[in-house]
């Protein structure tokens, strides 16, 4: 017995051995590896943002509790809000022009032979930073027109159908038969046929003469006609030129207008010829001869890009600029998954390229359009470096955003209670759209 006994007990299975947890080694193994991105994370994100909305409720010096003071500067002050409304006209507009181009960008060059080369050409701007798009804007805005482009082009085509006047510097000179009137000239005493006239002036440089202008001339007596000259009397000093009559050096003026008035009403008129001469009817036989204003008038010198009426849309145009090329090509990527089969049946059935544009492309794209359009309203939300830059210290008040006058509220003005103000409402302001993004995307990515 004693032995069955024994050997019945050393059939007895031993205990299993306990194992480690696989669940728990791989949840320690991810915690190691994202303790780095977290601790860089609480650094770099989480304590800013909990420290600038405790500055946020703190006195200018730090030291006492302003409570909500900070936060109702930002509609009481005039430079916050004069920042407020332009951001509401950066969020209106910019997202809307750039996703818009990109739209019109993204279908037009699915059909060009270069449509490659053109959307590198569209999205090039992207690898400017905004500093130096910036500093490239301010040149383009210039209001000279010999260095801003957009005047250059403005003020050629505008000359081209108001040519501006060639003498707005030119008046009557010494001993001039001339006496200003109505922004222009007349003549003292009025003219009859058979006697020349002479009209003298200064104050046209010489490299200013308009190019046709040749050596003046004095003008020859006709029958029934009233003549005359108008030339450039530039008398160096006694005994060098003769005062009042033109000389082998002085230039006419090309191009004068001259009017013969009587009774308030012109009877006759005549433009100078090259060497300053010009010929008038009888019907200016005393008259007075006038030289309109319109001759005098200062050259047209563009659009003030950068004043106060229209230096948010300049920049504004600077930023779609950049950003039209972003958009196009997330755009033409959600073109490229479009079924053609779609596009192809609306054809059949008979709908026109726009209405297949508008009611098939469009709604195809939407949750595309969607996506750009709200990481762009994203990005308007914080622009600083455009404003900064661009806009010239006398305007500059007028084209504040938030994130330029929280820079100046907590640099230059010395109140970082309201700069941590602004940052937390800028930030508010960026968490449902951000949300409204995270959310779309997710949809998009559980179909």
């Amino acid at each position: 017995m004693p032995s069955a006994t024994a050997a019945g007990a050393s059939k007895v299975p031993a205990a299993p051995r306990k194992r480690k947890s696989v669940t728990g080694t791989r949840r320690t193994v991810a915690v190691l590896f994202l303790l780095p991105a977290l601790v860089l994370l609480g650094a770099l994100v989480v304590y800013p943002i909990g420290y600038s909305v405790v500055r946020s409720f703190c006195t200018s010096s730090g030291d006492g509790f302003a409570g909500t003071d900070n936060y109702k500067a930002l509609f009481t002050d005039d430079s916050i809000r004069t920042a407020l409304k332009n951001n509401v006209i950066w969020v209106v507009f910019a997202p809307t022009v750039s996703t818009a181009l990109g739209l019109i960008f993204a279908v037009l060059t699915e059909r060009v032979r270069w449509g490659t080369a053109f959307k590198l050409v569209v999205f090039m701007p992207m690898a400017i930073s905004m500093l130096a798009a910036g500093i490239i804007f301010r040149l383009v805005y210039d209001q000279d027109p010999d260095k801003g482009v957009a005047n250059a082009v403005w003020v050629g085509v505008h000359d081209t159908f108001a040519e501006s006047s060639a003498f707005p510097k030119a008046h009557p000179g010494r001993e001039s038969p001339l006496v200003a009137r109505d922004g222009g000239f007349v003549t003292r005493a009025p003219v009859h046929t058979g006697e020349p006239v002479t009209l003298p002036l200064v104050g046209v440089a010489p490299d200013q003469l308009p190019d046709g202008a040749k050596r003046a001339a004095a003008a020859r007596p006709e029958p029934g006609k009233v003549t005359g000259s108008t030339w450039q009397d530039f008398t160096r000093g006694k005994g060098v030129g003769r005062l009042g009559a033109p000389d082998p050096s002085e230039s006419g003026y090309s191009g004068m207008r001259i009017e013969a008035v009587k009774d308030g009403r012109v009877v006759a008129s005549a433009k100078a010829s090259a060497d300053g001469t010009f010929t008038l009817p009888g019907e200016a036989d005393g008259a007075l001869l006038r030289l309109p204003a319109s001759n005098f008038k200062e050259p047209y010198n563009g659009v003030d890009w950068l004043g106060p009426t229209l230096v948010t849309p300049a920049i504004i145009g600077s930023y779609v600029w950049m950003w039209a090329g972003f958009a196009m090509v997330l755009i033409a990527a959600g073109l490229a998954g479009v079924p053609r089969e779609l596009l192809e049946a609306a054809r059949v059935d008979g709908a026109t390229e726009w209405q297949v544009f508008r009611k098939v492309t469009v709604p195809l794209l939407a949750p595309v359009l969607a996506v750009v359009t709200v990481t762009l309203m994203i990005n308007v939300l914080k622009v600083f470096d455009l404003v900064f830059i661009i806009a010239p210290g006398s305007s500059q008040d007028d084209a504040n955003v938030l994130a330029l006058e929280l820079y100046r509220k907590g640099f230059a003005e010395s109140q970082p209670g309201v700069a941590s103000a602004i940052a937390v409402f800028l930030l508010l302001l960026v968490i449902p759209v951000m949300a409204f993004n995270i959310r779309r995307l997710r949809r998009e990515g559980r179909r």
